[in-house]
Order: structure tokens, then C-alpha cells, then sequence
């Protein structure tokens, strides 16, 4: 039994004794004392007044009382209207120390058997990867690591929209503009290469219907009959039917854009397991069409299209196939949610997409449960909000996307000149410092992105991220580099911090026993960071990790400690935070620099 566990089976046992009372464990929880106070940890009376039959202040300090006298964790405790502050005992902190200090496996839990595949990322092969997508890569990698480290078996999975009528556009604008230019000859990426086209698709579209207004045309029929248009749209006939010219164009225009985000995906520091691609599933789903009609969850109309009804569950009726008998978007969606369950056996499903699809995912998961899929339960949409810049909003079709590898550029650039401002690259070769300001930029970037409740709109703020003060991953990046100069130096001078046995320490100081109370959360924040689906968990802790360390630093001298035993307990302390830094930040998919 841990301490925690034994304060609250004391609190059970005082409202038997004094109250007779039988108060369920689950009813009593424990929250840590605010800054102001004095304690480690409190518990509110409030909801037990009707039980105590007495004041606030009372009721505290008879449960107190009888802490203090039978609880060996409890030393003392005050009371703060209906707030009971329960101050520990000093050999409860170090024991705790001991035990985190001597765990291996720290911040990874024992396999739970079960299975999840989180899904993100999703690109379309027409243009190269923007901020939104940024935010995206960002928490799907941060979410598989966090419910990794929970300990299910986490498959990466990326689904990529490569066809249909969006991917014609670049396509038809290159068969008229190109001029046989390849990612080789023009210098480009070949992500950026395709984009390049998709804006020159839109530019000439807008031209075509001006002339055909000027013709007589109405806006409505001049949009329609565009011959650009009309030719991706005859494109997209070609590709469905595999026309060999039309289909050897689309691969070739999609390799170029798979080279490409595989070059970005290796710089923003994420990977996937498996590729799923629409050009393989846009057909998938018809077959649970069919099932679902004999299982009258959908219903055919008078036009032979098919729908379900889902006004019972607070929605709509929705079309699931076409009368003419073609899919609709949740056709495939179906299908590829059966394809992945039967290619990984998997118990839950975590969809990373932005909130303006939320009634989609809602109507899909509503109707798999329908069907009685067992992976049904399990299944869940990551909605994340937009992402703005100080400058507005993106529209990537009129070539005003704000670029993810130019955006990457820009924090790596950014990080290299704050960095050479405040001299913290002494002694460093250009290779090390080059590593340095890699490792910041986009520690910068990726902490900035995951630090926002992935269910809010965010304001990105390049020069504010980059801060070495303030709520940044820069401050904690640093932290984890001075922690590492101490213990540099103590491994120089001799200092013996491996050792298990802190039991000379005697008296610990309030800046100890609260970095200890604090990493003590690790794994209980990691948890949470997997319940919620929210990597912001996490990084708000690593934030007050990094701050309580520095404060510890600046209250209690390391090396001009006398007492040996002492010395190497608090390098110790440094050495725990400096791990779980590491840890923490590598769930959110940051590298934390050794030396600045």
C-alpha cells in the first residue's frame, strides 16, 4: 500500500470512529496543496458536512486529529476553512524517492493486451504539407507514444487521399503548363512541385470564367462549363476506368509527392506502421451496404439510394449509397474501418482529423455501432481545431499556405539566432550547434502546437515560441541541459548518485519534498494524457516539472554542500527529473538537448 492509499483508508477509518460513518474509498480523493499553504496534500470536507454534523473548520480538525495520531505518513496538518492540509512525513518523501529512483521501466506501464491504431496526418498527393497539418502530425505522433507508454500495442496508421478530383486538377495542369519539368530540373520538392500546379489549376480556372462571363455566361454556368474543369472531370472518368496514359501520369505526379512528404516526415520527426491509400479503398463499404439492409439499419428509398436513419440518436437521416449505386464519403469510410479491423485485429480506432468533419465521424462511428461492430465502442475522433497565425487564415488554392517545410526552416533559423544572441553555443562545433538549433526549432514548434487542448482554435506565435522563459519547450530543453552539466560534473568530481540508499539525508527542505511530490505524478499524468487523448496534459506537467526544478536549484546548493550524503541525494533529484524530462518530452515526440 502506498502512502496515498493508506491517508485515504486513514480518512475511511476516521469517519467509522468519530462519525460512524461507513464513507465508500471512492468518495475520497486527494488533491496537492496550494502553493500558499503549508502541506503536501488536501482534502475537502465540504461534500461531508451532512455526515459530520458540524462546522467546516470542525470536521477538519477532528479528521486531522486522527490522522496525526494514526497514520505514520500524516506529521501534521492545518485547516483552512474546509480545506485539510495534511503535511507529510519526511521518511514518506524519501521512501518515495527510493521507489521512483530504482524504477526501470519509469514511465512505461505493463502491456494492457490491447490494441489501438491512431490514424493521422491524411494528406492529399495535390500539394505539400501546411501548418494545419503540422498540428495534425504533431498530436497523432504525441497520442501513439502517450498510449503506447500506457502499454497497448499502438499501430500508426496514415491514410492518404490520393485520387479524385482534387488530384486531377494538378494533373490537367500540368499536362498544360509543365512542360515535362521534373522535381530533378526545377530544384523543387516533389510535394511542391504538384502544389506548384494545383495553384496554376485555380489561376487559369479563375481566367476561364471571367472570359466566359464576358461572354454572356452567368457566374453559376460559367464555374460549371470551364474547360479546365471539364477536362479534370473527364480526367477523373479516364482514371476510374484505368486509361494507361492517365494512370502512368498519376503515378509518376505521385511519387514525386511521396518523396517529398517523406523527406518533411523525416524532419518533423514522425513515422507510421502502415499506409493505407484511397486509390485501394475509395471502392470498399458497398458490401456493408448490403448487410445493412438485411439487418434493416439502413433503408432503401423510392430512387433506389440507400440511407439510415439516425434521428434516435439525436442526428439525421443520412445517404450511405447513391441511387445510381455509386459511394458517398462514409461508404468507404465503412469499408476501410472493416479493412483495418481485419488487418490488425484492433480494440480501439483513434481518428486524427480536424473539427470540421465532427458530425462526419459521428455519423460513421453511430452507424458502425448499428452494424455491431465489436471494435465499434472503441472507436474515437481526435477533433483539433484550426491553427491561425498572427498574419490570418490559409487557403492552400491560392497559394498562400503557410508551408510546413518553410515553417520548419523559419523555427530552426529563428532558434539559431536566439541562441547565438544569449551565447549558449560556447564550445560547440558547427555540426553540434547546427544539431542544437534543429533540436530547439522544432521542440519550439512541436511544444507550442501540443501545449493547446487539442479541442481549442490556436493562435501560432513563432517568436513567442521560442523563448528560453515562459510556458515554451525551449525552457524545459534547457532545463534538461543544465541538469545535465551538474551531473557532468559530478560525475567528475566523484559524486556517487547511483546508489539506492538515501537513508543518511535526514531533514529534507520544502523544494525537495515538492520536486518529489511532483515527479511522484509522472505516470499518473501520462495516464490521464491517454484517457483524455491529450498530449497538453503532458506538456503543462513537463512545464511545472521544469519550473519546480529551478526552483529547487536556486534554493539549495549541489556542490557547495558539505554533507556528502546530502550532495549526491540532490544530484540524484537531478538526475530523476532530468530522466523524467527526457521521458515526457519524448512522448510528445521532442529531443532534449545534452549540452547548451
Amino acid at each position: 500500500m502506498n502512502f496515498q492509499e493508506s491517508i485515504i483508508q486513514g480518512i475511511q477509518l476516521a469517519f467509522q470512529n468519530i462519525f460512524n460513518h461507513d464513507l465508500p474509498l471512492e468518495q475520497i480523493s486527494l488533491a496537492p496543496t496550494k502553493k500558499e499553504f503549508e502541506g503536501s496534500y488536501t482534502f475537502v470536507v465540504f461534500p461531508f458536512l451532512k455526515i459530520s454534523q458540524t462546522t467546516p473548520e470542525n470536521t477538519g480538525n477532528l479528521i486531522g486529529e486522527y490522522l496525526k495520531a494514526n497514520v505514520p505518513a500524516v506529521r501534521d496538518f492545518n485547516v483552512v476553512k474546509g480545506f485539510l492540509n495534511l503535511v507529510l512525513n519526511e521518511r514518506v518523501w524519501l521512501d518515495l524517492f527510493q521507489k521512483i529512483y530504482s524504477n526501470h521501466s519509469l514511465g512505461q506501464l505493463p502491456s494492457n493486451g490491447q490494441k489501438v491504431m491512431v490514424e493521422y496526418s491524411s494528406p492529399n498527393t495535390n500539394k505539400p504539407l501546411h501548418l494545419g497539418h503540422l498540428r495534425n502530425n504533431f498530436l497523432g505522433y504525441s497520442v501513439a507514444e502517450i498510449l503506447k507508454a500506457n502499454g497497448y500495442e499502438v499501430i500508426k496508421a496514415n491514410l492518404v487521399n490520393d485520387r479524385g478530383i482534387h488530384i486531377c486538377k494538378s494533373m490537367v495542369a500540368y499536362q498544360h503548363f509543365g512542360n515535362g519539368e521534373t522535381p530533378e530540373s526545377s530544384g523543387l520538392k516533389g510535394d511542391h512541385l504538384a502544389g506548384k500546379y494545383y495553384v496554376k489549376f485555380d489561376i487559369e480556372y479563375k481566367n476561364q470564367i471571367k472570359e466566359l462571363i464576358s461572354r454572356g455566361q452567368s457566374e453559376e454556368e460559367a464555374k460549371k462549363n470551364a474547360p479546365i474543369l471539364l477536362e479534370a472531370q473527364e480526367m477523373l472518368r479516364k482514371w476510374e476506368a484505368g486509361d494507361e496514359a492517365v494512370v502512368s501520369l498519376w503515378k509518376q505526379m505521385n511519387s514525386w509527392v511521396y518523396a517529398g512528404f517523406d523527406a518533411t516526415y523525416r524532419k518533423m520527426g514522425v513515422n507510421f506502421d502502415k499506409f493505407y491509400y484511397e486509390s485501394d479503398t475509395y471502392l470498399l463499404g458497398k458490401d456493408i451496404v448490403e448487410e445493412g439492409l438485411a439487418k434493416e439499419v439502413f433503408f432503401k428509398k423510392e430512387n433506389g439510394s440507400v440511407w439510415v436513419d439516425l434521428t434516435d440518436e439525436g442526428l439525421d437521416e443520412k445517404l450511405v449509397l447513391r441511387g445510381d449505386g455509386t459511394s458517398v464519403y462514409i461508404t468507404q469510410d465503412m469499408g476501410t474501418a472493416d479493412l483495418k479491423y481485419k488487418d490488425f485485429q484492433i480494440d480501439k480506432s483513434v481518428y486524427v482529423v480536424g473539427n470540421e468533419q465532427d458530425y462526419h465521424f459521428d455519423v460513421l462511428f453511430k452507424i458502425m455501432r448499428k452494424l455491431g461492430r465489436s471494435y465499434g465502442p472503441g472507436l474515437y475522433h481526435l477533433s483539433y481545431g484550426m491553427v491561425d497565425l498572427p498574419t490570418g487564415k490559409m487557403k492552400s488554392r491560392e497559394g498562400t499556405v503557410v508551408d510546413a517545410d518553410d515553417l520548419i526552416q523559419e523555427m530552426i533559423e529563428t532558434a539559431e539566432h536566439h541562441t547565438k544572441e544569449l551565447g549558449k553555443i560556447e564550445g560547440f562545433t558547427e555540426e553540434q550547434a547546427k544539431e542544437l538549433y534543429e533540436i530547439l526549432g522544432l521542440g519550439a514548434l512541436k511544444y507550442f502546437l501540443l501545449k493547446v487542448d487539442p479541442k481549442k482554435r490556436m493562435l501560432f506565435n513563432p517568436q513567442e515560441s521560442i523563448e528560453f522563459q515562459g510556458y515554451t519547450g525551449p525552457f524545459v530543453q534547457y532545463s534538461h541541459a543544465r541538469i545535465a552539466a551538474i551531473l557532468r560534473k559530478a560525475d567528475q568530481i566523484g559524486v556517487n548518485y547511483q546508489t539506492h540508499d538515501f537513508s543518511g539525508v535526514g531533514e529534507l527542505a520544502d523544494s525537495e519534498a515538492a520536486l518529489i511530490q511532483i515527479l511522484n505524478d509522472f505516470e499518473r499524468k501520462i495516464k490521464m494524457a491517454a484517457e483524455e487523448y491529450s498530449p497538453s496534459i503532458l506538456a503543462q506537467y513537463l512545464f511545472d516539472l521544469a519550473k519546480e526544478y529551478n526552483r529547487f536549484y536556486a534554493d539549495l546548493p549541489i556542490f557547495h554542500e558539505k554533507d556528502q550524503a546530502i550532495q549526491s541525494f540532490r544530484v540524484a533529484l537531478s538526475a530523476l527529473t532530468a530522466k523524467t524530462i527526457k521521458k515526457g518530452m519524448s512522448l510528445l515526440g521532442i529531443q532534449v538537448p545534452e549540452r547548451m
